[in-house]
Parts: structure tokens; C-alpha cells; sequence
């Protein structure tokens, strides 16, 4: 019962490749026994094919080494960009001539932050983490579990990327800018430029360098950058595997359990003007960056963001997944979610009808048929011997044993990597 063993086809059935190589289930039980020569043939051809199956390390290190390699450059590069001094010369009123502050709402006093930086970026990155694992207990597919994983960090390194030029290169000021600059006020008198000679540069802050820099690099927030791009992409990966918007009525505790990251999010969002790190705007900026890197990252590694018949299912890099092709497996990831109602999560069951406004509503074949999630009554629904059952755990027991399993697999995997990379040192 390994974690990405998604090898599991129906006895009595036999495995032929649809287009592109896609691994297509024959339901006819009125064929021949294959030789041994067939069957290690067709055994070999699955385990090139198949999306389901686990890659070695090699192979899953060849589709993935370019994707890695980027990380670590724009991680570089964002990190260089960070740590630079800002490059525009912000101009900024302090006084009016009567000795009034021209903007209080950049006065505020430097206060501890709520939920450091770090913080913020390990919540956005470990909850999403523990959440695709959990969902593994019964998706149980390594594909699965590496697009998500692979695209919650092209959602959250994009958008740090992206947040970091627009600090380093427009910036803006921080609400306790003021507090921070510390600017002489016996410079202030006549000494400005622009109109009555009130606008100033940071020439004439006293305070310290490093927190001047900072509090001239407040727009857009970093923090809630990181929080959206990585809880929008979970909010969308619980969509997917929860089936929350699709064809049956759910139950409300999955509604709160897909909300509760946007709550999140927006909690860490608020939490930076109560401290008076950032602006409103700021934060606003943040969201949009965020939300936008999430739902294109989403996209990128499965088949659909919004279509429920679709969003479930991880893209493969070397296939095409094709939608109208009347496919009855979904590529081999028909149960890679955690629901199990209405039919959702049984190989035996058929597909269902798109919602209006949905991706290829109304095509025909195995996309959009009439039966709906239950519908091809063809299929052998009194083999109890068949692998595509429903796999919900009978027992409090077999829930932990499964929950073990899902850590003990977890284990060797990150094992298996560390000695085939000393193996290849």
C-alpha cells in the first residue's frame, strides 16, 4: 500500500495507450489470456506510459532538473535584487512652512512586526506542503503530489520574483517612514526643492541606513505576496480534490475547509497595518501579484483551474492530455482527489456532464456523457475483486495505518534521493 503505487488496474481488464501514449482501460471481459511474452511487453509499455506510475529518481530528476535549475536562478536573482539598496530617489514632504506635517500617515512609530517576513513565507509553503500530503492518503498518486509541489513553488518564486523588482525599482514609503528617517529639521527650513520648497530626499534623514532602505521600499507587500500566491494555489487544489464547485450538492464543512486558506491569507495581510509596516495599497498589490502567480501556476500543472471534471487531474510534460477524447480513466487519475460522493473517486464510474461556461461543456465522448459521474452502466459493478473499488478505510485502524504508511513513504522517498546523489558524487 506504497503512497505513489497508482498502479492498481482492475483484474479482468487489460491496458492499451489512447493517443499520445495515454493509457486506456478495456472493459471487454471476453478476451484472452495474454502469454507471458504479452503481458512482459504490456508491463514494460505501462510503465513508459503510464502518469500514475512513480519515475526513479533519474528519470523524475531529467523531467524536472530545468524547472530546478530555474528556481535556483531566479531564486538568486531575487535574492540579489532584496538585498539592494533602492534605486529610485524618492522625493517627500516633512513640513509645511507653518511647521505642520504635511503626511501623519507616514509618522507612525517602528513597531515589531506581527509575522516576520520568514514567517509569512514558511506558512505559504509548509501549509499548502502538509495539505498535499494529507489528500495523499487517498489520491495516493506521486504525479499528483509533484505537480502540486512543483507548482506551489512556480507560484510562490514568480511572485516573489516579480514583488521584489517592483520594491527595488518604484518602492514607496513605509507608514513609519518618518520615524525612521529621523530627518534634521534645521536642514528642513528653506532648504527643499519644488513648489515653497518643501519636498526633500533621504539626504536629510539622520536614522539608521538599513532601516531608512527598508522603509523606502513598502510597496507592494512581500509578505502578502506570499501569502496569496501560496493559499490561492491550496484554495484551488482543495476546489479540485474536495470537488467543492461541481455536480452534486457538498457538504458545508468542505466550503470552510477551502475558504480557510483566503482567511489565512488575509489575516497576514491585516496583520501588516496594525504593526504599520505597509500600506493598504500595499497590501492590495500584494494580493493581486500573489493571486495572479497562483491561479497561472495552478494552470500550468493541471488540466483545468475551474472545470470540475478536469481540475483534478496533474499534466504530464511529455503528453498531451486530451479533453474530448473520451478518455474513461482521466489518464489514470479518475480517484487522485479526496471525495468520494456521487460516483467521484471510482474508476468504474463514468464522467461527468460539463456545468455551463465550463471547459468543452456540451462535447461528446467520454467528456461530457449523458450518465453523468455514474453513468457507464457497461462497466462490471459486481467484481468485488476489482482494484477501482472504493477505498475508503473501514476502520479507525486502517486510517492510521494509511496516515503511517503516507509518512513511512515519504520517508524512503526523501531517503531514496539522498543516496543516488551520493551514489552519483
Amino acid at each position: 500500500m506504497g503512497l505513489f503505487n497508482r498502479n492498481r488496474h482492475s483484474a479482468g481488464t487489460t491496458t492499451t495507450t489512447g493517443n499520445a501514449g495515454i493509457p486506456m482501460t478495456d472493459t471487454n471481459h471476453h478476451h484472452t489470456t495474454p502469454t507471458k511474452a504479452e503481458h512482459t511487453h504490456a508491463s514494460r509499455h505501462q510503465h513508459t506510459h503510464t502518469h500514475g506510475a512513480k519515475p526513479s529518481f533519474g528519470q523524475w530528476l531529467k523531467f524536472t532538473l530545468l524547472d530546478l535549475l530555474t528556481m535556483l536562478v531566479m531564486g538568486m536573482i531575487g535574492l540579489g535584487v532584496y538585498f539592494a539598496d533602492p534605486a529610485p530617489s524618492r522625493s517627500f514632504p516633512i513640513l509645511f512652512k507653518d511647521g505642520e506635517i504635511v503626511y501623519p500617515q507616514f509618522s507612525y512609530p517602528l513597531r515589531k512586526e506581527i509575522i516576520p517576513i520568514w514567517a509569512a513565507a514558511m506558512l505559504a509553503f509548509f501549509v499548502p506542503f502538509v495539505v498535499f500530503l494529507i489528500v495523499q492518503i487517498r489520491a495516493r498518486s506521486f504525479w499528483d503530489f509533484n505537480n502540486a509541489v512543483i507548482g506551489l513553488l512556480y507560484s510562490l518564486i514568480s511572485a516573489a520574483v516579480f514583488q521584489v523588482f517592483l520594491k527595488w525599482l518604484i518602492g514607496g514609503l513605509r507608514p513609519h517612514f518618518l520615524t525612521v528617517c529621523q530627518p534634521d529639521l534645521a536642514a528642513v527650513q528653506g532648504a527643499g526643492v519644488g513648489f515653497q520648497q518643501i519636498m526633500f530626499d533621504r539626504s536629510i534623514c539622520t536614522g539608521d541606513q538599513k532601516q531608512i532602505n527598508d522603509s523606502l521600499e513598502s510597496f507592494p507587500s512581500g509578505h502578502t505576496t506570499a501569502a496569496f500566491a501560496g493559499f490561492v494555489f491550496l484554495y484551488l487544489y482543495l476546489n479540485a480534490k474536495l470537488k467543492v464547485f461541481a455536480n452534486y450538492h457538498p457538504a458545508m464543512w468542505k466550503l470552510i475547509a477551502l475558504y480557510a486558506p483566503l482567511l489565512g491569507a488575509v489575516l497576514i495581510a491585516g496583520a501588516l497595518t496594525i504593526d504599520e509596516f505597509h500600506n493598504w495599497y500595499d497590501c492590495l498589490a500584494g494580493a493581486i501579484i500573489g493571486t495572479v502567480m497562483a491561479f497561472s501556476a495552478y494552470r500550468m500543472v493541471y488540466a483545468s483551474v475551474w472545470d470540475f471534471r478536469f481540475n483534478h487531474i496533474p499534466l504530464s510534460r511529455n503528453t498531451a492530455f486530451f479533453y474530448t477524447d473520451g478518455q474513461g480513466e482521466f489518464n489514470g487519475f479518475r480517484d487522485a482527489i479526496w471525495t468520494r460522493k456521487v460516483g467521484w473517486g471510482n474508476k468504474e464510474s463514468g464522467m461527468a456532464t460539463g456545468a455551463p461556461f465550463d471547459a468543452t461543456s456540451g462535447l461528446g465522448g467520454g467528456m461530457g456523457g449523458s450518465g453523468g459521474i455514474l453513468g457507464n452502466h457497461h462497466h462490471n459493478h459486481n467484481n468485488t475483486n476489482s482494484a477501482s473499488v472504493n477505498r475508503r478505510p473501514d476502520t479507525t485502524t486502517e486510517s492510521i495505518m494509511m496516515v503511517w504508511d503516507t509518512i513511512t513513504e515519504s520517508i524512503m522517498m526523501v531517503w531514496d534521493t539522498i543516496t543516488e546523489f551520493i551514489m552519483m558524487a
